[in-house]
């Protein structure tokens, strides 16, 4: 049986899942799975047992891969910005 993943390997799982939500060209797709992510990692705070634990991160490393396949594909076509969207990039008052 394996053994629980350290803290330092949580959380740079979590911020790989950052990294590649933000990836995303689009504005929704981009928040959603920047919300979803933060969701499931704090969830994941009241897991108690090593097995569960685990299973969890097994989890989470596959649902990474997926998140970084469908990023790249996000990133082969373009959206047109959206009204809540800057159009530089940066958004000052």
């Amino acid at each position: 049986m394996s053994t629980a993943p350290s803290t330092t390997q949580v959380l740079s799982l979590y911020r790989e899942f950052l990294r590649n939500a933000t990836k995303f060209n689009n504005y929704n797709f981009k928040n959603y799975f920047i919300r979803r992510s933060r969701d499931a990692f704090n969830s994941g705070k009241t897991l108690k047992t090593q097995e569960e634990i685990t299973n969890a991160y097994t989890k989470a490393q596959q649902e990474l891969e997926v998140l970084k396949r469908q990023s790249l594909i996000s990133r082969l076509y373009s959206f047109e910005k959206l009204v809540v969207e800057p159009l530089n990039g940066s958004h000052k008052k």
